[in-house]
């Protein structure tokens, strides 16, 4: 969908381009020392509005994502937008098979299910544990100070010892145990592509999670928030929440052989939710799972939290917003969204226009009667 394009005043619309790119630069004018944002700070400083922009632009490319966000001013949305339009200009030149995340190299992974969990608790970089106070010191914060820091943290943690590449998933001990129900063994399905196939419901799951991974992020938080609180049934456990990165594998181009061609960052979560009875087998509990691209540990949640809820809308008919697929899934796009609203700025004379003949028309009968 994603309005946009309008015609007419161009001479309007080149000047207002100028002075959003002057108000970009003005701060030039009062400090002549003051440098461009190199795409490197915002690469390596702003690590996760760059995994944001990532993963709702659905392309993993960290430079061109730190690159939209310089050109939108932060704005996220505007970003994820110049992405995904960049994407859209790329041949694809193959398919990779699908990522095996337990080869994944792990650099936060924990457990809200199980105190002890095969490999231990890691709990990795995160703000989770902090006071949300604000560090003044950064007001002022010198370049020794900052280059100080990593260099430090290198020299007392030795982060290389003894910390295995990766873990066993925490679910596989509770499907050997027959808690959880068993892998489908069908591995014949061809996966939705949601960016050459549009969406006509009922949709697959694969269609689903697709969808999901590439959606605004408080779409997602929203609506699995909603179905948290009440409107809806899903009250789920984490069993495991893990970030790092990804082996992507291709074929190799003479021998067809696969070969990593380099990873990508993950966030993944699955979750257990209620248990129910399987057909003629003995009850086992529920999951739920999200994944997307860069380090987004709400939006992989939200995401599992939906994917488990909208399996039982499927299953017993959605009794909530959250379980319904179409309310769900064509609500969370970011750009979609963004550029339905971004219309209404859009010219309207026409349509408005009609609508005060309209009452007015409607004023005058009214009088006269």
């Amino acid at each position: 969908m994603s309005y946009v394009p309008i015609k007419g005043g161009g001479q309007a619309i080149a000047g207002a381009a100028a002075v959003t790119e002057f108000l970009r630069t003005e701060q030039a004018l009062h400090q002549p020392n003051t440098q461009a944002l190199d795409l490197q700070t915002i690469q390596f400083q702003l690590r996760h509005l760059v995994d944001r922009v990532i993963s709702e632009g659905g392309v993993y490319h960290p430079e061109l994502a730190a690159l939209s966000i310089k050109q939108s001013l932060g704005d996220t949305l505007e970003a994820a937008f110049s992405l995904r339009a960049w994407r859209s200009t790329r041949p694809r030149l193959c398919s990779t098979p699908a990522l095996n995340t337990s080869k994944m190299r792990v650099i936060r992974r924990i457990s809200a299910a199980f105190k002890d969990i095969p490999g231990g608790q890691m709990l990795g970089p995160t703000p989770d544990y902090a006071l949300r106070l604000l560090r003044m010191e950064l007001i002022n914060e010198s370049d020794a100070t900052f280059q100080h820091y990593a260099k430090e943290w290198l020299r007392q943690s030795n982060p290389a010892a003894a910390t295995p590449i990766s873990f066993p998933k925490v679910i596989s001990a509770l499907r050997a145990e027959g808690l959880l129900p068993a892998l489908e063994t069908d591995r014949t399905a061809q996966a939705f592509d949601i960016t050459r196939e549009p969406l006509i419901f009922p949709v697959s799951r694969s269609a689903t999670l697709a969808t999901m991974a590439r959606a605004e992020t408080g779409s997602l938080l929203a609506l699995a928030y909603s179905n948290m609180r009440g409107y809806g049934d899903v009250h789920p456990t984490v069993a495991e929440l893990r970030v790092g990165y990804v082996p992507i594998m291709l074929p190799h181009a003479v021998t067809g052989e696969l070969i990593e061609a380099g990873e990508v960052l993950v966030t993944e979560c699955e979750v257990i939710a209620m248990y129910e009875a399987q057909d003629d087998a003995k009850p086992v509990f529920t999951l739920g799972y999200g994944a997307c691209l860069g380090h987004n540990e709400v939006k992989a949640i939200s995401m599992a939290i939906l994917d488990r809820a909208l399996q039982k809308g499927q299953k017993d008919g959605p009794s909530n917003p959250s379980e319904d697929a179409e309310f769900v899934l064509l609500h969370i796009d970011g750009v979609d969204s963004m550029g339905f609203a971004s219309h209404y700025k859009m010219p309207h004379y026409v349509t408005f226009q009609s609508d005060l003949d309209r009452l007015r028309t409607a004023q005058q009968q009214e009088a006269c009667t």
